[in-house]
C-alpha cells in the first residue's frame, strides 16, 4: 500500500452540488494546488465550482463598487478558478431562508448564487454573507470523475463555516483535518512525501 487515500474504495467519490473538492497533496496544477472548491453544478455534461481559498489583492470596491458594503470580510475579490476570470460570480448565505431576495438562486439550504445585475438595494439585508469570485473552475463530461479516480481530489461534505471564512489561508488543512480516518493525516503531509 502506497499510503495514498486517493484510491481507497471506502472514500466518497460522488461529486454533488454543495460538496467540496479538496486538492490532494499530489496536485501540481498551480491553479488548484492546496485549494478547496465548492461544487455549484454537476451533471452529465460536466461540473462547475469555485475555489474558496484564493483571495486576491483587489478590493470589491475597486471593481464592483455598489457591492462593497455587502461582501463578507475580507472585502476582496476571490479567484474562483481559471475559467472566465473577467466575469464574476457571487455566493450568498440567506439571513432568513424563508425570504430569498430577487436575484437569488438556491444551491442547497440557505446557500445560493446572487445575480450581480440585481440592484444592491433589493438584496441588502436579506443576506448574512456574500462573497464575490472572479472566474470559476470547470470540467467537461467525465473529466472531473477521472481526476477524482486518479486521486487528484478528495470529495468531502461542505460546512457553512467553510464558505465565508474571514481568513481562508488554512481552509485546505482545516477541511482535511476534520475528516475521518486516514484522510485527516493528509493535512500535515508535505507536498513531496520524500521530504517527510
Amino acid at each position: 500500500m502506497d499510503g495514498s487515500i486517493g484510491r481507497d474504495a471506502h472514500r466518497e467519490t460522488a461529486v454533488r452540488r454543495g460538496s467540496l473538492l479538496v486538492a490532494s497533496p499530489e496536485m501540481t496544477d498551480p491553479n488548484f494546488a492546496e485549494t478547496v472548491v465548492l461544487m455549484l453544478d454537476v451533471d452529465d455534461g460536466g461540473a462547475l465550482g469555485i475555489v474558496l481559498n484564493r483571495p486576491s489583492a483587489v478590493t470589491v470596491a475597486e471593481v464592483l463598487h455598489d457591492w462593497r458594503d455587502t461582501v463578507a470580510e475580507p472585502g476582496v475579490l476571490f479567484f474562483g478558478g481559471p475559467v472566465s476570470t473577467e466575469g464574476a460570480l457571487a455566493l450568498g448565505l440567506l439571513a432568513d431562508p424563508r425570504d430569498p431576495p430577487v436575484g437569488f438562486r438556491e444551491l442547497y439550504g440557505p446557500v445560493g448564487m446572487v445575480d450581480l445585475d440585481t440592484p444592491v438595494e433589493l438584496v441588502d439585508g436579506s443576506l448574512s454573507r456574500l462573497r464575490i469570485f472572479a472566474g470559476y473552475a470547470g470540467w467537461g463530461a467525465q473529466q472531473l470523475e477521472q481526476e477524482v479516480a486518479r486521486g487528484d481530489w478528495y470529495v468531502v461534505p461542505s460546512e457553512l463555516v467553510d464558505l465565508f471564512r474571514a481568513d481562508p489561508v488554512d481552509l485546505w488543512r482545516d477541511v482535511l483535518r476534520r475528516q475521518p480516518g486516514e484522510l485527516a493525516w493528509h493535512s500535515t503531509r508535505p507536498a513531496d512525501p520524500d521530504l517527510n
